[in-house]
């Protein structure tokens, strides 16, 4: 998700891969190149472009160009220069932004540069995501009013967005969620908000979040050195790491005493309720988002570290496409994807009709039987890379299943003890105002959200299978809903799409597009990326309802 200020251009460098001008790697004492002088300027321009007047973005982009093409130095021959910052810049203008005129512009600024000498960045990858080909991306239609909204609003559109857009009423409730958590007053100052979203979001090995938000982080003043390693970041901020590593694998685990040891009167450094629910929220929000971004696939940003390459392509590379494990019989694999969604429809329609009453004791029984299935996940990665390492503290701890198979298991949270409609809104909303509200509307947008079709079928009632899977992944979490018949769960859900979210939703780092692709293999994209979302939200309440719940216990 982008932050909530437009970057300027930057001349530092990057390395030898740097096409414009050398200047030193300090911050204050770097020198300066000719074309360093036109950043105030040329940063103005590019914030102008995110302009609701028409008439202004226009001027913005003739002044934008004309900046550019000075930096190349076409009335003095030879002495092309730009910088790496401006070159990225153009570079994600020119892939993902909404507006024509200036991707098309982006476009031609890059091909001149190029043309004068300039090596010119090029993405690695045709489209927001590794599993959904672009061109299917342009088929589903991501909603352009909602993209144009948050470029106008924002100053890009990243992948993340680029995603939900293919259900923008979601879409555009999270904005809201976000511009909350990250830009309105709160108790903690924005820099700390980003960089409690970095260190969570490196648990999960999660680099795409990592670049995020620190370039959030630093755009808001944090000190870059923090990024280099957690010990450079303030006592206050390490405190957390607890709390982030439980949240993050194994929230069932937080109790009363972790929210004291942070909140008491003796702790050293000490934080308010305010202040630590805000924490909580950024934590497991960005470590929903996470399962998200692995759930779906999403490449690096074209400007971001991996998203991007100053050497072209080799005239023998032939691009293979990673978007869909191969298969020896593709119309076999068709027609067995047709008749699964078939089944899917009889079960879906026989358990609405379906009047048999369970006794409470199967209910428990189905629960039980739920929570304690094997669903083999783990899959070798290979390491971390060093930016998101260096901010982890415990690598080695991970999830765990809730109840292992003949170990005795921590105690059950029901529903109807402690909920978040009964419970956690009305905390969150008492020690953060507003938040409540916000994440509410998420819970209830993705709860609701249908359009009434399943694969090639339209007027469908999802309501049982979005239900099911909600459940499913709060019993992983081991939590229960009395009146709940579990049974459902496994009617609906098969197992290919069981390991789906138990991967995305409990370790979604050792997500796989073999993974992706096994389960729903005739619905639509959407209808997968549907499924993402509902996994992120459930895991996100999840996730809190343990935490606050513990917070619950110590203000009694």
């Amino acid at each position: 998700m982008a932050s909530g200020s437009v970057p300027g251009f930057t001349l530092q460098t990057n390395g030898d891969d740097n096409p414009g001008q050398v200047s030193g790697s300090g911050g204050s004492c770097r020198r300066r190149s000719d074309s360093e002088s036109e950043t105030p300027s040329t940063a103005k321009s590019l914030a102008r472009l995110c302009s609701r007047d028409k008439d202004e973005r226009t001027t913005a982009l003739e002044e934008l160009s004309q900046k550019v093409l000075v930096c190349l130095g076409l009335d003095r021959p030879g002495s092309a220069r730009l910088s790496k910052q401006t070159l990225l810049h153009l570079l994600r203008l020119s892939r993902s932004c909404p507006l024509e005129e200036v991707r098309v512009r982006a476009t031609e600024l890059l091909w001149t540069a190029q043309e004068e000498g300039v090596k010119v960045p090029r993405a690695l990858a045709s489209g927001p995501s590794c599993f959904i080909p672009a061109k299917e991306m342009l088929i589903e239609g991501p909603n352009q009013d909602i993209l144009i909204e948050s470029f106008l609003s924002l100053g890009r559109v990243d992948h993340l967005t680029t995603i939900m857009a293919l259900h923008p009423s979601y879409l555009s409730c999270f904005l809201k969620t976000q511009h909350a958590l990250f830009e309105l007053d709160g108790p903690l100052p924005r820099d700390w908000r980003h960089y409690i979203s970095v260190l969570a979001a490196a648990r999960h090995h999660c680099s795409y979040m990592v670049q995020q938000h620190s370039a959030a982080f630093l755009e808001a003043g944090g000190e870059e050195n923090w990024l280099g390693g957690l010990e450079h970041a303030p006592a206050k901020l390490r405190s957390l790491q607890t709390l982030n590593k439980l949240l993050a694998h194994r929230p069932w685990l937080i109790t009363q005493q972790h929210i004291q040891e942070l909140v008491c009167a003796g702790a050293e450094p000490r934080w308010s309720l305010a202040e630590l629910i805000h924490a909580v929220i950024l934590m497991a929000n960005t470590h929903s988002l996470c399962s998200f971004v692995w759930g779906c696939g999403l490449n690096p940003e074209p400007d971001h570290v991996g998203g991007y390459t100053f050497h072209p392509p080799s005239p023998s590379h032939i691009p293979r496409s990673t978007h869909s494990p191969a298969h020896e019989d593709g119309r076999q694999e068709l027609m067995d994807g047709a008749v699964e969604v078939e089944v899917l429809m009889k079960r879906m329609v026989e358990l609405q009709e379906q009047e048999e009453e369970c006794t409470q004791e199967e209910m428990v029984t189905r629960f039980e039987r739920e929570r304690s299935e094997s669903i083999p996940t783990a899959v070798v990665r290979g390491a971390p890379p060093e930016l998101v390492l260096c901010l982890v503290e415990e690598p080695e701890f991970r999830y765990e299943d809730f109840a292992p198979r003949g170990e005795q298991s921590p105690p059950i949270m029901r529903a109807q003890d402690y909920s978040w409609e009964d419970h956690g809104f009305s905390l969150v909303q008492r020690l953060l105002p507003d938040m409540g509200q916000f994440l509410d509307e998420e819970f209830q947008v993705v709860s609701n959200l249908t359009y009434h079709r399943m694969a090639m079928h339209e007027g469908v009632d999802t309501c049982t299978l979005r239900k099911a899977l909600w459940n499913y992944i709060h019993c992983l979490y081991g939590i229960r809903y009395d009146d709940y018949d579990y049974g459902s769960v496994n009617v609906l859900l098969e197992r290919s799409l069981k390991v789906f979210v138990k991967t995305v939703a409990c370790h979604p780092e050792q997500t796989t597009a073999h993974i992706y692709h096994a389960f729903w293999r005739h619905f639509r994209h959407s209808e997968k990326v549907h499924a993402n979302l509902i996994v992120m939200e459930a895991r996100l309440q999840a996730a809190l309802l343990y935490t606050l719940r513990a917070i619950t216990y110590y203000m009694r």
